[in-house]
């Protein structure tokens, strides 16, 4: 195990210990999240990057694996596309990314929108 001192504290110090294909991949996803999202703070929750709501509350969490990366929000949330979710693997909160096809950024934007609107109006915190 790594020791606490030499871990990322930033998705910058992150993204830099990653190696392509998962680095490009994690860059384009934080764009995305940056552009949907422009008032979240960026901060790393259990070793990933996670974009929070001004009042503290995780909005959403993006990730990297072996062969692909994770964009995950509330189930909720994701349960809220589940038909345009239709045949891509999936897990409770998560959307499965492999970085041998392009993201479907439309989705994911609203996506992301949604999971605001939703804590904002419906209180929704994180998991």
């Amino acid at each position: 195990m790594t020791p606490a001192a030499s871990r990322p504290t930033t998705i910058d110090e992150h993204l830099a210990s990653l190696e392509d294909p998962a680095r490009s991949r994690l860059a384009e996803l934080r764009a995305l999240v940056r552009e949907e999202l422009p008032a979240a703070s960026e901060a790393i929750k259990w070793g990933n990057p996670a974009f929070l709501h001004p009042r503290g509350t995780i909005l959403l969490v993006i990730s990297t694996h072996k062969a692909h990366a994770n964009f995950t929000v509330t189930p909720s949330a994701k349960e809220a596309f589940a038909a345009e979710l239709e045949g891509i693997e999936s897990g409770k909160g998560s959307v499965k990314l492999p970085y041998d096809r392009p993201i479907p950024a439309d989705l994911l934007r609203r996506m992301a929108r949604h999971r605001l609107a939703e804590f904002e109006q419906d209180g929704v915190n994180w998991m």
